[in-house]
């Protein structure tokens, strides 16, 4: 199963940007080991809007226009980031994307939004909705831990000792 990371917004290079290419890096192999292949990364700028309503529009509606348009397919599974979804374990990211992998998804993507949040559309329409806690982060830092717990994952799928 192809597993995106998607973000509105770009890393800049600088130490976040090392850091969250040192996990994807070392996640890439494991995940051609774990049937979780390719792993990708999306950057979508974001919008320069006057509002933030008109922002969230936008983002979504460069999202789905993005990459041939992925995810306008409705049956590729969405997981959102978002202040208000579910806070879960490693055990329980790590079993709900096995999970889809499982029901033979061709695609699951992982989305996180702009300083403004996701559109109610993407929020509507996705699969799982969580959270990294209740506290307000910068979207660089959620990226990165993000990164950290698919690999985190994928050496506990591997049997690599990294996960405990």
């Amino acid at each position: 199963m192809r597993l995106i990371l998607a973000a509105i917004g770009k890393l800049r290079p600088g130490p976040e940007r090392i850091l969250y290419d040192r996990y994807m890096e070392r996640a890439t192999p494991l995940g051609r080991q774990a049937g979780f292949s390719p792993l990708t990364s999306w950057e979508i700028s974001e919008s320069h809007a006057r509002t933030s309503k008109e922002r969230k529009a936008q983002e979504a509606a460069t999202l789905e226009n993005t990459h041939s348009g992925l995810l306008k397919d409705r049956t590729i599974p969405l997981i959102v980031c978002d202040p208000h979804g579910e806070s879960l374990s490693t055990e329980a990211f790590c079993s709900l994307l096995t999970r889809l992998r499982d029901q033979n998804c061709s695609s699951t993507c992982v989305l996180i939004g702009g300083p403004d949040g996701l559109h109610d559309s993407l929020l509507k329409r996705a699969e799982k909705s969580i959270a990294f806690g209740a506290m307000t982060m910068p979207h660089q830092l959620v990226r990165i831990l993000l990164a950290e717990q698919v690999y985190r994952m994928l050496t506990r799928l591997c049997g690599h000792p990294y996960h405990r």
